[in-house]
């Protein structure tokens, strides 16, 4: 499946329009990872835990818009945008991925 962040797609003309498609998760952290970021954050440096959580996040709300624009019989998804919310008491964030489904030749 074609994704693009563009309207459209160079060289794949867009025949039909499915309609809109979102994926969605919620991932929490657990607390060694909310004892080890911490720790980062006191002496400084790149939180991994924290960026694998964002990394492994990412890819589920892609793949889970991915598989509800297959749903829907499209073959590529055009405009997309990925959108980060932390929620709780900021130990739970939201990954939303959301763009148009569509077929293309």
């Amino acid at each position: 499946m074609l994704v693009s962040t563009t309207p459209t797609l160079e060289g794949h003309p867009i025949r039909e329009y499915k309609g809109v498609v979102f994926g969605e998760v919620v991932a929490g952290v657990d607390f060694i990872k909310d004892f080890t970021a911490g720790l980062t954050n006191f002496f400084g440096g790149r939180s991994g835990s924290y960026e694998d959580e964002v990394l492994q996040a990412r890819s589920a709300a892609l793949n889970e818009m991915m598989s509800r624009a297959a749903a829907l019989g499209a073959n590529a998804v055009v405009g997309v945008d990925v959108d980060y919310e932390t929620l709780g008491q900021g130990n739970m964030l939201m990954v939303t991925a959301a763009g148009t489904a569509v077929v293309c030749d």
